[in-house]
């Protein structure tokens, strides 16, 4: 027996977003999809998406800061957190200081650190741009409103009364 199949060579056309009812569901939708064009994106510096924000903030950061604070910023749990972190402190592109007592763990970038976050930027840029353009000038920039407004809200709405 033989078998003949022949394949169309046209692009594979993605399906169509389906509406989700679900905030988180559709928050986290979007947010898989963005990682996996960033991590892809970024594979040639060695670098995650969510390693390379880690950096970002603690390379715009004013000195040192605790893991906690970091944690907050990026809306982290302490577990998720140390599994981002321990890599980047195993290549040497981050590094403890000591903090106010012995049980503070403070964190900054090592200059190695500001190098591998400067290699990564170009990806990183591009990446932004194209999406940028995807997207438009004018959805881009309430898309960032819309960040802050959903997390600040998600963080009341988990306040008991």
């Amino acid at each position: 027996m033989h078998i003949h199949i022949t394949m169309s060579r046209k692009p594979l056309v993605p399906h169509p977003v389906l509406a989700l009812p679900c905030a988180c569901a559709g928050l986290r939708r979007a947010a898989r999809a963005v990682t996996r064009l960033y991590d892809e994106a970024l594979r040639p510096s060695g670098l995650r998406v969510t390693q390379f924000s880690l950096m970002q903030v603690l390379g715009r950061a004013r000195g040192a800061l605790t893991q906690g604070t970091l944690g907050e910023l990026l809306a982290l749990d302490s577990t998720t957190l140390s599994r981002t972190l321990r890599p980047l402190e195993r290549r040497g592109w981050i590094r403890t200081v000591p903090g106010a007592d012995r049980r503070e763990r403070r964190l900054a970038l090592t200059s190695a650190g500001r190098r591998q976050l400067e290699r990564a930027r170009p990806h990183w840029e591009r990446t932004q741009a194209r999406l940028r353009k995807q997207v438009g000038a004018t959805r881009w920039s309430g898309l960032f409103a819309a960040f802050d407004l959903v997390t600040e809200a998600a963080r009341g709405a988990g306040q008991t009364s």
